[in-house]
Parts: structure tokens; sequence; C-alpha cells
């Protein structure tokens, strides 16, 4: 309870600071009015432009840091994160084939479908590869396979395009952005991220148990296959819709893991929604940088998550030797 005011404080001003931040300056108060209605320009901006933006920012790093922390639990390695599984790479890879062939341009979610569909893809393979008693090596060696195929089919797309036009689309695509997006965006990731949501909340109790090794999970009782599979698919869930509708956006499930864990007491389960409120905050934060840097360019939520995820890493590395020294 001691962090979770604090995170959700956080949140909350976050949250609000991107609806109010943007290139045209609203007051508060005018903004939250606007927010329940009215004619006129405010209430169409704030209702259609940055009340989904702001939703899709803070459900996408909620996702991120989630998973990242449900990942690094199961796993027991500070290194893995949602990506590690392949399902970021399918959904960019489906994402991608949508815009090649024009199946984009049919109606306005067929590239979020398309990458929902790749994302369970990534799932149903790695459950295949990894079988019914594979342990979290094969687990780790099927993500990776499915990773490194789903990025060099993308790259082979990008090769073999003699579309200027698609090529430019999906770069900017796989840069990751918030912007742009509509409340149609939100009812279709929001739903499937609270499903992979609720999935990994459930994960708590085992992965504490993790903590003491396979067996010692099993004697006390915990169903490993079952704990995988709900983790499997609460990851794909939470991680592939927000993919589906913003993009690839790096760091989130690695770093805020890694910043928080020392706060709760290295626990899985409390670093679970830590993460989640944590992951939140660091994307709201770098989306509101979006508009604030160059609020005349468009800068992409990816490249500033790289920039900030980066050196924060770095410097978790550098301290990380320090304290083993």
């Amino acid at each position: 309870m001691r962090l979770f005011l604090p995170l959700a404080t956080l949140v909350a001003l976050l949250f609000i600071a991107s609806l109010t931040v943007g290139s045209t300056a609203i007051p508060v108060g005018e903004a939250l009015r606007g927010l329940f209605g009215g004619d006129g320009v405010v209430p169409m901006v704030m209702q259609e432009i940055r009340l989904p933006r702001a939703i899709l920012a803070a459900s996408l790093g909620a996702s991120l840091g989630l998973s990242g922390a449900a990942m690094q639990g199961y796993l027991r390695n500070p290194l893995a994160e949602p990506g590690l599984i392949g399902v970021s790479g399918s959904a960019a890879l489906g994402a991608v084939i949508a815009l090649q062939y024009g199946i984009a341009g049919l109606f306005g979610l067929a590239l979020p479908l398309m990458a929902l569909l790749f994302a369970l893809l990534a799932v149903l393979l790695i459950l295949g590869l990894a079988g019914p008693r594979g342990g979290s090596l094969t687990l780790i060696l099927a993500g990776i396979a499915i990773s490194a195929l789903a990025g060099a089919l993308t790259s082979l797309a990008l090769n073999l395009s003699q579309n200027p036009y698609a090529v430019y689309e999906i770069l900017f695509w796989m840069m990751g952005s918030v912007a742009d997006r509509s409340m149609h965006h939100v009812a279709l990731a929001l739903p499937i991220m609270a499903i992979g949501w609720a999935l990994l909340a459930t994960t708590g109790r085992g992965l504490d148990a993790l903590t003491l090794g396979e067996d010692a999970a099993e004697a006390l009782g915990i169903n490993l296959r079952a704990l995988r599979l709900r983790l499997l698919i609460g990851v794909a869930a939470a991680v592939g819709a927000g993919t589906a509708v913003a993009g690839a956006v790096g760091f989130v499930g690695l770093v805020v893991p890694h910043i928080l864990r020392p706060i709760t007491g290295a626990k899985p389960s409390t670093l679970l929604w830590a993460s989640a409120l944590g992951g939140a905050a660091l994307v709201m934060a770098a989306d509101i940088l979006v508009r604030v840097i160059l609020p005349t360019k468009d800068l992409k939520l990816g490249v500033v998550m790289a920039l900030i995820g980066a050196p924060l890493f770095l410097h978790l590395i550098y301290k990380t030797r320090r304290e083993m020294n």
C-alpha cells in the first residue's frame, strides 16, 4: 500500500497532464469539462483525440510493465521481457503484411486485427514447439526462434516492397505511436488487454513459489503447466493488443521491473501490479514528451521510449556491477 498510493497518484496526474498537453493550449478546467459533453472544438478535441491517446498510452504501458514483470518472474531472469516470446515481433509482422498488401485500406481496424491474429499465431506456435511439459529454457528457445523468424519476414517484406509509400507507412508504424488513434482502437484493444491483465494477475502466487525453484513450486501445489499457459496467453493478449494499435514500443517491460524490484523487496506478486502502474506512468510521460519536445514534428513514441529506456538500463547495469564489486 505504501508503494501503491504514490504510483497511483503519479499515474492519475500524468493522465490529467496527457489530456491537457497538446498543440492547442486548453485550460485544465475547460479540458476536463470537454470530456463530458458540449459543443465546439474543445469537446471534439478532448473526446476524439486526447482521451483515446491517454487511455492507450496508459493501457499500453501497463501491459508492457506487467508482462515484463511476469516474464522475469517466470523465467527467473532479470533480462527477460515481453518481446522474448516473439509476440511483439509477430504482431508487427501482421501489421506489415496488412500495410504491404493493402489489407489495411479495406476498413479502419484491418491493421490492428491482422496484428492481433499474428500475435495469437505466435502463442500457438510457442505452445506447439515447447510442448506440454517444456520448461523455461524450451520456452525461451521457442520464443527466440519465432521472434527471429518474424523479424526476418518483416525485413523481407520491406526488402521486396516495390511501393515506397507502403515502406514509409511500415517504418513509421514500427516506430510506435499512440497519436491519431480513436475510440474504435480503444474499444478493440482495451478489452483484450484487460483479459491479459486478469490472467497475469492470477500468476502472482505461482511466481512467488518459483523463486524457490520449479521442484519446490510443484511441492507447494503449483501447477507449472497451467501457470505457463496463463502467462503465455496473458502476455499475448496484453502485449499483442497493445502492439496491434500502437506499434512497437520497447524497453518498458525490461526497465520498469528493474527500477521497482528493489522497492518491492523483489517479491514477484507485488512487482506485478507495481510494474503495471510504473509502466503506465513511464509511457504516458514519454508520450507527453513527444508533444512537448518537437510539437511541430511527428516524433514517435517508440523513439522517445528508446532514448529514455536505453540510458536507464545502462545506468542499472552500471549500478548492479558496482554493487557486485
